[in-house]
């Protein structure tokens, strides 16, 4: 038995490697076929390069602005809001914040065209929100690169007048603010000046009442509004025309907000002083094009049609060797 088995697996081991020997043999008879078919898949190949429509990236890497590149809209801040103004780094962070949503916006504006452009903006180092990378791809390595740079400063442009038209309509919340207060100040100095009139009036007339025209205290900080009438009608009647004509009484804190108002009306800032991104990378030439893959597609193209030439070869030995079962 262990004789008939081990003659029985030497000529199944002896089958399997004729029918290995068998197969190489028929595909080298067929080597014209499957030159053909390798051609055939080659030439097509060259044909898909030469029309397909090649693809470029450009890369930037941007972050926040330094602190000069704000430094006007910074000071502006400054002068409107005072103790209360946000710290530089605050201002950083929102303006690359306005930066980063408006940059994505356009992505999705550009990516709903009728002709679709790939512009991306992403965090260049993972888990981390600054920096970040921006990517824009083209049909050839110039264009990508010049659009993306047109792109990034378009973005930098509206960010900028968007923040300018803020500021210019938080100067004028600020006048105004300034300018009630100012007129609030001055009303109440007005009231004050016409009761302090009033009051003497009202010591004049009661002093004329009582007959009482010469002073009857030695030290005038020893009358109170009460009794203001012992100065007398005559010193009374002075006061009364000298206070008519006495410039208003202002308290510190009126003079402090006019300071404060002229100074905001002075606030002028340019857009063009505003930027909302530094470049850590500048848009960069590619020199690798992402597709098509010239040397990947020529491979391809060798494997397909070294298969089906192989395929055709040995399909036709299987049909012309193919004996119907006797019934």
């Amino acid at each position: 038995m262990t004789v008939e088995n081990n003659n029985m697996s030497g000529r199944s081991n002896e089958s399997e490697q004729i029918d290995l020997i068998d197969l190489v043999v028929q595909l080298w008879r067929g080597k014209t076929t499957i030159i053909i078919c390798v051609s055939i898949a080659i030439l097509l190949a060259v044909g898909y390069l030469a029309v397909a429509k090649e693809k470029w990236t450009s890369t930037a890497i941007i972050t926040q602005p330094d602190a000069g590149q704000l430094a006007t809209y910074t000071n502006a801040v400054n002068v409107l809001y005072g103790q209360g103004a946000p710290k530089v780094n605050d201002i950083q962070s929102d303006v690359i914040g306005r930066f980063n949503s408006a940059f994505a916006a356009l992505s999705e504006t550009l990516d709903n065209q009728e002709e679709p452009e790939i512009l991306t903006i992403d965090a260049s180092v993972k888990g981390q929100t600054l920096p970040l990378k921006v990517t824009y791809q083209a049909a050839t390595a110039e264009s990508a690169q010049k659009t993306l740079a047109q792109f990034i400063q378009q973005v930098d442009e509206a960010v900028s007048k968007e923040i300018n038209a803020d500021l210019e309509m938080s100067i004028k919340t600020r006048e105004s603010d300034l300018e009630h207060s100012l007129e609030a100040q001055e009303k109440v100095a007005k009231e004050q000046k016409t009761l302090r009139i009033a009051q003497i009036n009202q010591a004049l007339s009661v002093a004329k009442q009582a007959n009482i025209k010469l002073p009857q205290v030695q030290q005038a900080d020893q009358v109170s509004q009460d009794t203001m009438f012992m100065l007398g009608s005559d010193a009374l009647s002075s006061m009364v025309n000298n206070e008519a004509t006495r410039p208003l009484t202002f308290s510190d804190d009126y003079y402090l907000t006019r300071q404060n108002l002229l100074a905001v009306k002075a606030l002028k800032v340019q857009p063009d002083s505003i930027h909302a991104y530094r470049y850590v990378m500048k848009p960069t030439l590619p020199i690798r094009r992402d597709s098509p893959k010239k040397s990947i597609t020529l491979v391809l193209a060798v494997l397909l049609g070294g298969m089906i030439g192989a395929g055709v070869v040995l399909g036709r030995n299987a049909l012309r060797s193919y004996k119907p079962k006797a019934q």
